[in-house]
C-alpha cells in the first residue's frame, strides 16, 4: 500500500507540475541555475563514466568476435559496440550518475526548505511551491539528460573505437565503415528518448522526496538516500519497458 500511495503522490505532483509549466511568473533564473547544475556541472562525471563504459564495451566486444567468430572478424564489432552504447548503456549509466549527484541534491535542498519552513514561508507569500521549486527543476532535467547522453554517445563510441583500433590493431577503415553503415539515426533517438524520460523521474522522485520530508536533519538524509534508490531502480525498470515499447527500428 505505501508503494501505491507514494506512487500516487508522485504522479498527483507530475500533474501538477505539468499544469504549472503554463502558469506566470516564469521563474527564468532557477530554470537557468539548474540548467547549469544539472547539465554543465555533470559533463566531468558523465565524460568519464562514458569513456571507461566504452573501454569497457569495446574489450568484451573484441574478445567475443575474436574467441567465437575467430581473427579477423573484430573490424564487425563497430555496429554492435555503437548499438549497445547508443540504446541502452550510455542513457542507463547517465540517468544512474545524474541520479547520484542531482537527484540526491534535489532531495537534499527540497528537504531542508522542507524542515526549515522556508516551503510554508512560500505558501504564506502567496507563492505556489511546485511551479517555483519542481518546475524549473524538472524542466532542466528533461532537457539536459539527452543532451548529456549525446555527449556520452560521442565518448563511448570513441572510447571503444580507441580500445579496437588503436590497441588492438583493428582495421579501422572497416571499423569505421561497418559503424557508419549499420548504426542508424533511430538508435541514437531511442537513446535520447529514454534519457528524456529518465530526466523526468530524476526530477519528480527526487522533489517528491523533498516535499515530503519530516523529522529534521535524519529525516533530510533518509530523503536523500530514499530518492536516489527509488531513481537508481526506476531507471532500470522503465528502461525495459521502453526497450519493449520503443521499435528497433523505424523500418519495422
Amino acid at each position: 500500500m505505501g508503494f501505491f500511495r507514494e506512487l500516487g503522490e508522485i504522479a498527483i505532483l507530475a500533474g501538477r507540475t505539468f499544469r504549472g509549466l503554463f502558469r506566470r511568473p516564469w521563474e527564468g533564473k532557477i530554470f537557468l541555475r539548474q540548467l547549469e547544475d544539472i547539465g554543465a556541472r555533470s559533463f566531468p562525471v558523465v565524460a568519464l563514466t562514458a569513456a571507461f563504459g566504452g573501454l569497457v564495451f569495446g574489450l568484451q566486444t573484441y574478445v567475443g568476435f575474436h574467441r567465437y567468430i575467430g581473427q579477423g572478424s573484430e573490424a564487425y564489432g563497430g555496429p554492435i559496440i555503437s548499438l549497445g552504447l547508443t540504446k541502452e548503456l550510455i542513457p542507463i549509466l547517465v540517468g544512474v550518475m545524474v541520479a547520484g549527484r542531482v537527484g540526491s541534491a534535489m532531495a537534499a535542498e527540497i528537504g531542508t526548505m522542507r524542515i526549515t519552513e522556508q516551503i510554508d514561508a512560500l505558501v504564506s507569500l502567496g507563492a505556489d511551491p511546485v511551479r517555483y521549486l519542481v518546475v524549473p527543476r524538472t524542466v532542466a532535467a528533461v532537457l539536459m539528460l539527452p543532451c548529456l547522453t549525446l555527449f556520452g554517445d560521442l565518448i563511448g563510441i570513441a572510447a571503444g573505437l580507441f580500445y579496437n583500433v588503436v590497441l588492438m590493431g583493428v582495421n579501422g577503415t572497416l571499423y569505421l565503415r561497418n559503424t557508419l553503415l549499420y548504426l542508424e539515426l533511430w538508435d541514437v533517438s531511442s537513446g535520447l528518448i529514454k534519457s528524456a524520460v529518465f530526466g523526468l523521474i530524476i526530477a519528480l522522485v527526487g522533489c517528491s522526496q523533498g516535499l515530503r520530508t519530516e523529522g529534521g536533519a535524519e529525516g533530510v538524509g533518509r530523503a536523500t538516500t530514499r530518492a536516489v534508490v527509488i531513481q537508481s531502480i526506476s531507471i532500470l525498470v522503465v528502461n525495459f519497458f521502453l526497450s519493449e515499447l520503443l521499435p528497433g527500428s523505424l523500418g519495422l
